[in-house]
């Protein structure tokens, strides 16, 4: 297919929609690994195209375990977008980052147990590096972005990805502060892990709704809690969007884009046909 959009944006709890977006048009895709959560809308902004995915599917259905990441990466893949931006709500673990604030993490820890990590497998195998799991470029751009905007930004920081729904306990979170996590989430892993996969540029851009349930002086995390910040920062969100697609480059100063060149061990003489036929859009131009 060829390229229709320039930058893909997935939208997770409060960001359902980009009303900005001018000459919009839908996309309901299938994929070899299902149907992505909800039809992707395509429309200009700011003079390029950029394509927006609810990650919870149209009505927020969808729970952080069942999201079909891999479908959700594949159909921004296949409409030819080389650059996604995730909008996602987080818990803060540190006392610095609070709510209201942008947090543009630079380290990820998964700790989720029950979802698809990778496109690999079936006769195929690929040991991908994600040493630094965040495009550094692209985080870099969207700090700047997002500062422009009005944003309170905090660049850094170590996210950990629980399974959820639930959210943590008082002894999960103060375990987690003592491991050095910054803030927690539920739908970045394995999300980040199959950008790289897919040699896509992925950056974060981690809306802090709370203190989780650590801080003794503040309530404990609600969906009021989470929804109330999300939607006063929508806006914020959304002009961070437009001036990052105003100053972003065609070109990738980055590695992300031959993260497989390096990751392939098995000899394609054995890769089953079946495999190499539904991995091609993958590893076509390395398989020969």
């Amino acid at each position: 297919m060829k390229s229709e959009a320039f930058l893909g944006v997935i939208g997770g709890s409060g960001l359902y929609s980009m009303p900005d977006l001018l000459n919009a048009k839908q996309f309901d895709l299938d994929t070899p690994y299902g149907k992505p959560s909800a039809p992707i809308v395509v429309g200009e902004l700011e003079g390029q195209r950029v394509a927006f995915l609810a990650r919870h599917g149209i009505g927020h259905h969808i729970i952080p375990g069942q999201v079909n990441y891999r479908a959700n990466i594949y159909a921004l893949k296949n409409l030819g977008i080389q650059r996604i931006i995730s909008i996602s709500a987080c818990g803060s673990l540190r006392e610095d980052f609070s709510p209201g604030e942008i947090i543009i993490p630079d380290q990820v820890f998964d700790l989720t147990r029950h979802r698809k990590q990778s496109f690999f497998g079936d006769g195929l195998v690929a040991h991908v590096s994600v040493a630094d799991p965040f495009c550094a470029d692209l985080s870099n751009q969207l700090e700047k972005a997002t500062s422009a905007a009005g944003g309170v930004v905090h660049r850094g920081g170590n996210m950990i990805t629980i399974e959820g729904p639930r959210f943590s306990t008082r002894a999960e979170s103060n375990v987690f502060r003592t491991w050095g996590m910054s803030i927690i989430g539920m739908t970045t892993s394995p999300e980040v892990f199959l950008a790289r996969e897919a040699e896509l540029c992925y950056a974060v851009m981690a809306h802090v709704t709370d203190y989780d349930v650590w801080h003794i002086s503040e309530d404990p995390v609600t969906v009021e809690m989470v929804i109330e910040v999300l939607h006063k920062n929508s806006q914020l969100a959304q002009g961070a969007i437009r001036n990052l697609v105003k100053d972003l480059s065609e070109d990738r100063n980055c590695t992300c884009k031959q993260a497989l060149a390096s990751a392939l061990i098995t000899a394609p003489e054995v890769v089953p046909p079946e495999t190499r036929e539904n991995l091609h859009w993958l590893v076509g131009k390395y398989l020969h």
